[in-house]
């Protein structure tokens, strides 16, 4: 349903070893009404409930690969959905090259109940269609395993002006009845939709995890309101980066610059590195508008008429 606060909760950002203070990755994104469960992987669950969000409230889960510290903590959401007696299928988005080790995957651990979870296989790059009542775009990555980025889009509206209603003498049922039609006709003029209003884009997040520099990266990222993107690595180790199939900070901060993104969010760090602030720095070299997310930071991304909004930052408190 439109409406509502849109957000991305930040379950985890370590990438393949976690760290005391960094969960395995995982996000939860709510968009327009719509909540999507991004890469869940070990201690999902766990991490959710240190959160206001829960897995019967999921609308999808969108997988951007089978690599275990992206996935493995999926069984666990779907049972425990099972055990509140969802009777509603989970729509499950995943690379479909990597159907059987979904599979495997969905079979891990003994359950009493079926798991409430439809699987929808993307053979690559395009459009997915329609999920949750939001457009949801993929592209494939460059990894050593099946890999896939998301774009998430919300509809296009019209805003009407207040003004321009007022100065037409435009209230009450005949807004409703111009809203529906297209058009209507007051005192002998022709009113459109288009006089009375502006054109209001939909929002579009971008989820690029777990790739080297890519042309896919860009075409996800492309003026996106919100790019969430992979940081293993800062500039200093670039050829460990290209070597294991992911990106720099700097990497990551060029693709938001070059693809016009409005703001970047950092996740997903080597162990190696236990300063998020490193990345943030390196990266605002190149790209302003950065966070470099920790576990439980909240990105909020808001939209006034009239008013260009930028998406803020609401982090639960560090020591």
């Amino acid at each position: 349903m439109p409406g509502g606060p849109n957000d991305l909760v930040m379950l985890g950002t370590a990438s393949q070893m976690p760290s005391r203070e960094r969960n395995h990755v995982g996000m939860v994104l709510r968009l327009e009404g719509a909540t999507v469960l991004i890469d869940p992987g070990e201690g999902t669950q766990r991490q959710l409930l240190h959160t206001d969000r829960t897995v019967t409230a999921l609308d999808a889960v969108c997988l951007t690969h089978l690599h275990g510290d992206h996935c493995l903590g999926l069984p666990g959401v779907l049972q425990s959905r099972a055990q509140e007696r969802r009777d509603e299928l989970l729509p499950l988005l995943f690379p479909a090259p990597s159907r059987d080790d979904l599979e495997h995957l969905l079979r891990a651990g003994l359950t009493s109940q079926p798991l409430p979870v439809r699987p929808i296989p993307v053979p690559g790059d395009g459009p997915v269609g329609e999920v949750a009542g939001l457009q949801v775009e993929a592209a494939v990555l460059d990894h050593p395993v099946p890999t896939v980025g998301w774009r998430f889009e919300t509809p296009h509206r019209r805003h009407l002006l207040p003004d321009a209603l007022d100065a037409l003498g435009l209230e009450g049922p005949a807004v409703g009845e111009l809203v529906r039609a297209g058009q209507i006709t007051v005192h002998g003029r022709t009113v459109r939709m288009e006089d009375v209003s502006v054109h209001r884009p939909g929002f579009v997040v971008a989820v690029v995890l777990d790739t080297r520099l890519c042309d896919a990266a860009f075409a996800l990222a492309r003026d996106a309101d919100l790019l969430v993107c992979e940081s293993t690595f800062l500039a200093a180790d670039t050829d460990l980066a290209e070597a294991y199939g992911h990106l720099t900070s700097t990497q990551a901060a060029a693709i938001a610059r070059d693809a016009g993104a409005r703001r970047l969010v950092l996740t997903h760090y080597s162990n190696r590195y236990p300063d998020e602030a490193e990345f943030a720095a390196e990266a605002a070299a190149v790209f302003p508008d950065v966070v470099a997310a920790r576990d439980f930071d909240v990105v909020t991304f808001t939209r006034a008429p009239d008013v260009d909004d930028r998406p803020g930052r609401a982090g639960v408190p560090h020591d």
